[in-house]
């Protein structure tokens, strides 16, 4: 089942384009990460997948079907940070939160074992950490045990235990067999708990897919040698690299991560009559990788 279709998904504001024919699949059981700088439109598609926000024009699936409110009704969101009442407790919080959703006050208890806030359940909001809040605001979105789950920027502002302890909830959560729809502009975070991502820049899809396709790091060789030019074109057509080209007095030869072989990089040279004077192993960073797909 594709739990999530957008065809050509548009809005716009005035003259100001905030998504422009967007279109991707989100698998079911996948951790789906909409990835792009602010501004980029990742809430605005969030909105208009949720009915907060309406699309001017293209359509969405969800559950390979035409939403209903009773289709949404299946999936926990959290798109923004909720109001919660800073004098109550967890619980206190949680159930007026359940009674505004007309159901899951029976689940306060578990959801608040899923986030790891069963012993401060009772103590006031005032005194959580960020990363405690945040936690407690997944599970409002847990409440009536939905099959999805829709959250906006889940780690932005928390300090790195609690983009740690945020990470690994949405780890626990897809190993029970979740869906989850996470929109981020922190590269490091998508790459490490996402299965899938779609990334955005200025309201347009750059590219969508696994994330071990798409984010994947480059292993880099760096050679050189008296004639920089004539090693260029010789290593066009070494086998199974992806590109190549002169940097800073270097030639740089890509390989998918984890194939580069500097023996044969060497040897491929001197059978072509070049001999190297520099020879290196690089990693291309995903940081790079990012640069070069939104740019």
């Amino acid at each position: 089942m594709t739990i999530l279709s957008i065809d050509q998904l548009s809005k716009n504001y005035g003259k100001i384009k905030a998504l422009q024919q967007v279109s991707f699949t989100v698998p079911k059981g996948s951790v789906f990460g909409i990835l792009g700088p602010n501004g980029s439109g990742k809430t605005t598609l969030l909105g208009i997948v949720m009915d907060v926000l309406k699309s001017s024009g293209g359509s969405v699936k969800i559950f390979d079907e035409v939403p209903t409110a009773l289709t949404r009704q299946r999936i926990g969101t959290l798109l923004e940070t909720p109001n919660f009442y800073h004098y109550l407790s967890a619980v206190q919080n949680l159930k007026i939160t359940a009674a505004i959703k007309h159901k899951g006050e029976e689940d306060i208890d578990r959801v608040l074992e899923i986030v790891n806030l069963t012993e401060r359940k009772n103590s006031p909001f005032s005194s959580y950490s960020l990363g405690m809040k945040q936690r407690l605001a997944i599970a409002a979105a847990l409440l009536g045990n939905p099959e999805v789950l829709v959250l906006d920027e889940p780690t932005n502002g928390l300090d790195p235990v609690g983009i740690a302890e945020i990470r690994d909830l949405i780890k626990k959560l897809s190993k029970q067999g979740k869906t989850i729809i996470m929109a981020s502009h922190m590269l490091d975070e998508v790459e490490k708990v996402c299965t899938h991502v779609a990334i955005l820049k200025y309201g347009k899809l750059i590219t969508f897919g696994d994330v071990n396709e798409i984010l994947v790091n480059d292993d880099i060789v760096e050679v050189a040698s008296s004639d920089l030019e004539r090693l260029k074109n010789i290593l066009i057509n070494m086998p199974n690299n992806t590109h190549v080209q002169i940097t800073n007095e270097t030639v740089h030869i890509n390989f998918a991560a984890g194939t580069a072989n500097l023996e044969k990089v060497n040897r491929y040279c001197f059978d072509n009559g070049i001999v190297l004077s520099h020879l290196q192993l690089k990693k291309k960073s995903l940081e790079t990788k990012f640069l070069e797909l939104t740019n």
